[in-house]
């Protein structure tokens, strides 16, 4: 009864502890650049019942954080210009509805997290129910512990924005799917499918779960070794499970959504989106299909993931590693990664994989003749572990691929599923180890290695963006190797306004980076200027993500202006805004 009582207390408490760290690190936390579009795009389909905004990111995140909105009384400005006749001006909007309509923006700001917060715990709890069912209670107690203390994690968290959201998606997804794979009933067929379609609206890069749940079926099949019949069988159920997603989801949430934008407006929105695309066929008949009114709602789930595959290929301007480009780099996301986790769990992973490496290499395992049959029996008894190693692996390739190098939230939905390999792979190597002495030694190792890693996690409250680990510095010096989300994305600007009333500043130039109002915040004391007019004087703020993006060296395709802050080196800052905006005083 105590043990019980142990393995349902821990869980709880670190939970908690989470909400907790994500409630109060967001509460002197400005508005962010996403949030900026997201949040009153949510409040616009649940009020308008209008798509018009933001179609690039599915709606069920952006209408769980617009719940509590609607309890508030906002004034919404359907007569500026940026909704009567803007073609998603999301951003014009946005700062218009939160920040110039008489709202208060903290307000919004502060309820529209909530339920971000909220659903993190969700996150972080599947995560454990899962963990649990593969590797047992105790074990997967380290993984949510992991998961709880993730600094990535905790950095967005908080935020209106449909990372976490995407998370969430892919174990819920792949969980229901293994379930219909093991189990191919009525119940577990029409659940898979309900899963999938809310999931493929968390995010546009769920779709990646379509080759995803292929190739963990047709491993699963390969391994339980099954007949060509029931393989046929399976592929008219998995038919059934996408049309459950599709039409039974999909297509009902997107009709809501779309009741009141006006059927002229979408078609000519989705021709102005995608005029300077290079798909012209899919962009014509996204078009046409966009007038047929029974099909408005898929079209424009479909407008939204023609617009997030754009994006992914075009790339950003972006800050890396002292260089600027819009071209994206291969090892961007590898290397922004490495220094973004705590090197504590790096160094866990690396040794558990070599033991791990070493005792395979000694089984002969892949030198023996039956190795096909093992490979198959491993698959067999360990298809969950195989399905996250498929996440890892797909969602790896495509992200190095993809050029949207803004930040490593964008591979968020593999740091979960890592964890739970890393502590299977422990539990795996504890299991083989014979000797007392080496099982103490392992457990002491293990203690150290999440001790290290708490406290690291715990020393970077309530600074969680910024964190780098100690591969990159420290949270102090992250800016040096890249900044936009995984730095600076506008969250410090409250501190700054902080900063001013503090020193008595009457004036103070800024260039900010972020979504939230810097007139809205300082006021009359906020002063403008051209970054590219040359050096300026008196006290000045600059972001991180401008700061460095102005004195980064250009790739040699990129013709862009740059250097226009190199005159900066010359200075040193007086103080920073939390981490992100930095201060100069400037004769």
């Amino acid at each position: 009864m105590k043990k019980n009582l142990f393995f349902w207390l821990i869980p709880f408490f670190l939970v908690i502890a989470g909400f907790l760290i994500l409630f109060f690190s967001a509460q002197e936390m400005s508005l962010t650049m996403d949030e900026l579009a997201h949040t009153p795009a949510g409040f616009s389909y649940l009020y308008k019942k209008d798509f018009r905004l933001n179609p690039e990111h599915p709606p069920l995140v952006k209408d769980l954080a617009a719940i509590p909105l609607m309890f508030l009384n906002l004034n919404f400005p359907e007569n500026h210009d940026s909704w009567q006749t803007g073609v998603n001006n999301q951003w014009w909007f946005g700062n218009q509805f939160i920040f110039k309509s008489g709202n208060d923006a903290d307000k919004i700001i502060f309820w529209s997290r909530i339920p971000m917060m909220l659903l993190t715990v969700f996150f972080w709890l599947f995560a454990y129910f899962w963990s649990k069912k593969i590797i047992g209670e105790k074990y997967a107690l380290i993984v949510l512990l992991l998961a709880v203390f993730s600094p990535t994690i905790l950095a967005h968290g908080n935020l209106v924005t449909t990372d976490i959201g995407a998370s969430l998606g892919f174990l819920l997804a792949t969980y229901f799917w293994l379930e219909f794979l093991k189990k191919p009933g009525a119940k577990n067929i029409i659940f898979a499918g309900v899963v999938l379609g809310f999931s493929l609206l968390l995010k546009f890069s769920l779709i990646l779960l379509v080759p995803m749940l292929g190739i963990i079926t047709i491993a699963y099949f390969w391994a339980a070794e099954k007949k060509y019949r029931e393989w046929m069988k399976y592929i008219f159920q998995g038919a059934i499970v996408l049309c459950v997603a599709l039409l039974l989801i999909i297509w009902p949430i997107y009709y809501v959504h779309t009741l009141n934008y006006p059927q002229e407006k979408q078609i000519a929105d989705t021709q102005e989106i995608l005029a300077s695309g290079p798909m012209k066929f899919l962009k014509n008949a996204t078009v046409w299909l966009a007038g047929i009114p029974p099909l408005r709602p898929l079209v424009h789930y479909g407008l939204g993931l023609l617009m997030a595959t754009q994006r992914v290929g075009a790339g950003n301007t972006v800050y890396f590693l002292g260089n600027v480009s819009n071209a994206g780099w291969k090892h961007y996301f590898p290397a922004v990664y490495l220094l973004k986790e705590p090197l504590a769990f790096y160094i866990l992973a690396f040794v558990l994989l070599i033991i791990m490496a070493g005792l395979i290499l000694k089984s002969g395992m892949f030198c023996c003749k039956e190795r096909i049959q093992k490979i198959k029996k491993w698959l067999a008894e360990n298809i969950d572990i195989f399905s996250l190693l498929t996440i890892i692996g797909i969602y790896w390739i495509t992200s190095v691929l993809g050029n949207l190098n803004i930040g490593v939230r964008h591979v968020l939905p593999v740091i979960v599923p890592t964890y739970i390999f890393i502590i299977f792979l422990l539990k795996r190597i504890k299991e083989r180890l014979s000797s007392k002495t080496a099982k103490k030694m392992l457990f002491g190792f293990v203690s150290l290695i999440l001790a290290w890693y708490l406290g690291s996690s715990l020393f970077a409250f309530p600074h969680y963006i910024p964190y780098f680990n100690e591969l990159g510095q420290g949270t102090k010096n992250g800016y040096k190797y890249v900044v936009d989300s995984n730095y600076d994305w506008g969250q410090d600007l409250k501190r700054l306004q902080g900063f001013v009333e503090k020193n008595n500043i009457e004036k103070i130039k800024v260039d900010y980076f972020g979504g939230d109002d810097v007139g809205y915040r300082l006021g009359e004391k906020w002063e403008k200027f051209d970054p590219q007019s040359g050096p300026q004087s008196g006290w000045i703020a600059v972001s991180g993500t401008l700061l460095q993006g102005g004195r980064g060296t250009p790739t040699k395709d990129f013709n862009q202006p740059t250097g226009y802050y190199n005159w900066l080196n010359n200075y040193q800052t007086i103080s920073r805004a939390g981490y992100s905006i930095f201060i100069y005083k400037i004769d």
